[in-house]
This record gives C-alpha cells, sequence and structure tokens, in this order.
C-alpha cells in the first residue's frame, strides 16, 4: 500500500505541531460519493517501556464477513517523546511501514485514536487518512478534547461530541451498558457516516472487530520480540 510522504518525522514537538496546524486545512470531511467497503483494515500501536520501542500493526480484513485477510506488524524505535496529541509523530514511522507492507488495500481505515477530534483538529486517523488518500476513522477509548453527553444505554446509542462549538464525532455505545467508544471522521469521512461503519463493524466487544485485532496483533508483537 501506498503511503504518502508529506513531512518529515524526526521533528521537535514545536515543528510537530506547527505541521498539523498546516495538513488540517487538507482534510476532507465529507466521504467520497458512493463509497463502499470491501476492505475494511485496522491499526494500532504498542510501546515497549523498557526497550523504548514501537510495535504497529495493521489487520486487513474483509467486509462484512470480517475475515482476516492479511496481518502486517513493523517495529521501530521510539524517536519522538511522549506528548498528548503529538502521538502520530511517535507511532506514525513504524504504522507507515506497516501500511507499506500491506497488500490487501483497503476502502476504509479505523485507528486506535482520534480523528477531527483532536486539540489541532489532526488526530492519527486524520494524519493517516491525509498520507494514505484514504477514508479514515478514529475509534478512542477516551476522550482528548470536546466534551459529549453519555449516550443513552442501548447498543446504537450517540451523542456528539462538540469542540469549539464544532461537531466533532460522537460518543458511540457500541455495547449495551458498556462503556461508549469515541468515534471521530479523520480524512474523506464525515461524523455520520464514521458512526455507521462503526457499529457495523462491532461484534459483540466494545471496539470494533479491526480496531480490536489491530489491538491484539499489536501487543502480540511486542510480547514476542
Amino acid at each position: 500500500m501506498k503511503v504518502g510522504s508529506l513531512h518529515p518525522w524526526p521533528v521537535t514537538p514545536a515543528e510537530a505541531a506547527r505541521i498539523q496546524r498546516k495538513l488540517v486545512g487538507r482534510l476532507v470531511r465529507v466521504p467520497p460519493p458512493g463509497l463502499r467497503v470491501a476492505r475494511v483494515a485496522g491499526a494500532d500501536v504498542s510501546f515497549a517501556r523498557e526497550k523504548q520501542m514501537v510495535y504497529a500493526a495493521v489487520v486487513a480484513l474483509s467486509y462484512p464477513s470480517l475475515a482476516v485477510l492479511e496481518v502486517r506488524t513493523a517495529s521501530l524505535p521510539a524517536t519522538f517523546p511522549y506528548v498528548p496529541g503529538l502521538l502520530a509523530f511517535r507511532e506514525g514511522p513504524a504504522l507507515a511501514e506497516a501500511f507499506g507492507a500491506l497488500e490487501a488495500e483497503p476502502d476504509v481505515v479505523l485507528f486506535d485514536g482520534h480523528g477531527i477530534a483532536h486539540p489541532r483538529g489532526l488526530g492519527i486517523a486524520a494524519h493517516f487518512g491525509l498520507l494514505l488518500n484514504r477514508p479514515t476513522i478514529g475509534v478512542a477509548k477516551s476522550l482528548l478534547t470536546g466534551r459529549c453527553a453519555a449516550p443513552a444505554p442501548e447498543r446504537g446509542a450517540t451523542s456528539p461530541l462538540i469542540n469549539d462549538g464544532d461537531v466533532v464525532g460522537a460518543a458511540v455505545r457500541t455495547r449495551t451498558g458498556v462503556r461508549p467508544v469515541y468515534v471521530s471522521p479523520g480524512h474523506l469521512m464525515d461524523v455520520a457516516t464514521a458512526v455507521r461503519l462503526v457499529l457495523a463493524f462491532c461484534t459483540r466487544y466494545r471496539l470494533p472487530e479491526p480496531v480490536r485485532l489491530a489491538h491484539h496483533a499489536a501487543n502480540l508483537a511486542r510480547k514476542s520480540r
């Protein structure tokens, strides 16, 4: 899979924030006309603190069967510090390597992280949407910015996530009585489509299958090395 080159990875935190502010204007906040999903991918990263290594995983699945088509992993030393809001620069090089090895090109990609629900509007899902030039969605387990009410307890209930007066995502109940996840569009995506797809990719777990399986693959890669 082709991964674009929009900027260097080895930068300072201040430079990283400037890059985010520059790139956010390139985001397209509507999906491609007639978007159809035959393949979906999930991406996640695991970090080994003692080794200072980043382990990235990308899992491609068919849809609607959600059968695994391909798993790619990559590991690289962490060269960027842990800074909330700038995790794309810490995790990005390893993720880019894993995506670059992927042969089953997805129609949409889900990330364990945020899309536009981010202090500068460019979370990892939005950032990689630009690098991959694909529709992307962020699925996070906690909020980074913005506010929302708790959705109703039933599966499929949602509550808008608002930041500075803009609806940047939604809290989504993927299982009845279970804590919601926070869904936000990345690139080539809108809130309504992102929510619909996340629910379509969920089975009996809180996380949608592409993200859940990528999380498992990243942890397995970390533990096996």
